[in-house]
């Protein structure tokens, strides 16, 4: 039967027809450090990214007619392409299949980047109601009476995200994405209850683009950063590193690796997977 598996792959592959998952993910050693930056631009969002073993993935959304559509601007977003269908149901059926989990076997956490471009409040409402459906049951991390219960998926929101309405809750299903120099949001005395993950472009506090050595202070300042979130049980993420295919870029994700840099930010799913797996 396992000889049967690959064949079954291929010949699904050339017919155009999307292999199962399972039958595609049996053997995918998870990378937690694989993030893939605006995932649904792929071919097969989130499938894609899972296929090579990324466990973040990030979706823009905007709230259309209240619907949670998924796209990087408001005029290419179509009703078929929401958040529900392309991550939510999908990332749900995984963790039912998967016995508790998005990837078989796997009891690390798999992040679901929520990027709000606009309405943040509004789309939040909506996205809140949506994940206390009794479906999603045993599905998202939970904050309930000051403490965090761990799920299979977490949901963290990027962007346009209301700070105040989060705050107020005393039961949700998503977290708050801070700012490395967002004043409160970084390092001890932070909540990482509410702020697990820390990001910023990469540009705005680096100079260095993989370019020759990475200079020290630069290098200090990355690992500071590194440890002060960790210090407080955070994760951080940069975005805006050289990607594509620049020859320069591994540079950059030795040293985010080397600092311990949780999300490795890229559009290149198999440049990041292969380098990773080096």
């Amino acid at each position: 039967m396992r000889r049967l598996v690959p064949l079954l792959v291929m010949l699904l592959a050339v017919l155009g027809v999307a292999a199962p998952a399972s039958a595609e993910r049996q053997d995918v050693t998870p990378l937690p450090q694989a993030h893939a930056h605006n995932d649904y631009e792929h071919d097969r969002p989130l499938f894609d990214a899972l296929d090579r073993g990324f466990t973040s993935v990030e979706a823009d959304i905007h709230l259309v007619d209240g619907a949670l559509l998924v796209a990087h601007d408001r005029p290419d977003t179509t009703p078929e392409r929401n958040l529900q269908a392309l991550y939510l149901d999908p990332l749900r059926d995984l963790v039912k299949d998967n016995g508790g989990s998005v990837f078989p076997d796997y009891d690390g956490e798999f992040q679901l980047l929520v990027d709000i471009k606009a309405d943040g409040a509004a789309a939040y409402e909506v996205l809140d109601k949506i994940v206390r459906d009794p479906a999603y049951d045993g599905v998202f991390t939970h904050y309930a009476n000051g403490e965090v219960q761990r799920g299979p998926v977490t949901i963290v929101l990027s962007g346009d995200r209301p700070r105040d309405v989060m705050e107020g809750q005393d039961d949700r299903f998503a977290f708050y994405d801070g700012r490395i120099n967002g004043g409160d949001d970084l390092g001890i005395g932070a909540d990482a209850k509410l702020v697990p993950l820390v990001s910023k472009s990469w540009t705005d506090e680096f100079s260095w683009v993989g370019i020759g050595r990475m200079p020290e202070d630069q290098r200090a300042k990355l690992h500071k950063i590194v440890d002060d979130a960790h210090a407080a049980d955070q994760r951080v993420r940069f975005w805006a590193t050289p990607d594509a295919r620049l020859p320069n870029r591994e540079a950059v994700w030795r040293e985010l690796v080397d600092a311990g840099v949780d999300h490795i930010n890229t559009d290149d799913l198999d440049g990041l997977a292969k380098f990773l797996r080096r």
